[in-house]
């Protein structure tokens, strides 16, 4: 599969976690938004905000890979920070508006992206090189994991549910993104099987949801089969 062909497939579940988000926010006021949210120390606010700014940041690297032109995801990780705080602070109908067009945003540049330059590289965060169709990835891994960060009903699971064999992409994100932190192992769920490093000898299986939640820090892998080691917090 080209990286053209994959990013459009990513893109296709991109607006499928857009439209449930759209209906898992759709009737938040000011009570709900304010209430905790599965993260600890956040409210659901903050998660909107922090979804809403990382499309802003993804559309940020696709401009990158696109031009050529270095366009940094963030101005600098206090920026960051305070744009998700800002944001978080804005009554109920603008935040629910900001969110709902950072979405579009993103989703109408990378409609328009031309097929070579999903293949071109731009640098995240860590300044780390990824293709434009890994920025897709990225997105849809973050709509998928903060959804049930959201706690309006879904667990992450549900949300993988609706990806079908996409699932092995956002897993696979999370998979990259703890690397360093995994012995050998083979990670198995669902059908799906994902490798650390050479020759694991030893096996982590579960459901998708559990494996992600493992890996993203959100459980300490109890669900799971295998001798599953502890990972530092997710970073």
């Amino acid at each position: 599969m080209t990286a053209c062909e994959k990013a459009h497939a990513l893109l296709d579940g991109i607006r499928k976690l857009d439209d449930e988000w759209a209906l898992a926010i759709g009737a938040l006021g000011e009570p709900e938004l304010r209430a905790p949210s599965a993260l600890p120390g956040w409210s659901r606010a903050h998660v909107l905000a922090h979804v809403a700014r990382n499309a802003d940041g993804l559309r940020n690297l696709l401009t990158w890979a696109n031009t050529g032109v270095e366009t940094p995801m963030y101005p600098s990780a206090e920026a960051r920070e305070q744009d998700i705080e800002t944001s978080s602070r804005q009554a109920a109908g603008a935040l629910l508006a900001d969110f709902v067009a950072a979405a579009g945003r993103f989703e109408q540049y990378a409609a328009g992206m031309p097929d070579d330059a999903w293949a071109r590289e731009a640098r995240n965060r860590q300044g780390a090189p990824v293709t434009g169709a890994v920025v897709a990835r990225m997105r849809l891994s973050e709509l998928t994991i903060h959804l049930a960060d959201l706690d309006r009903g879904y667990d992450l699971d549900r949300v993988l549910a609706l990806l079908g064999p996409l699932t092995e992409d956002v897993v696979q994100h999370a998979v990259v993104s703890r690397g360093a932190h995994l012995p050998a192992l083979r990670l198995a769920a669902d059908g799906f099987e994902w490798t650390m490093g050479t020759a694991p000898k030893a096996t982590v299986r579960g459901s998708a949801g559990a494996l992600l939640a493992w890996l993203s820090g959100r459980s300490d892998g109890a669900a799971l089969d295998g001798a599953v080691p502890r990972l530092p917090a997710w970073a």
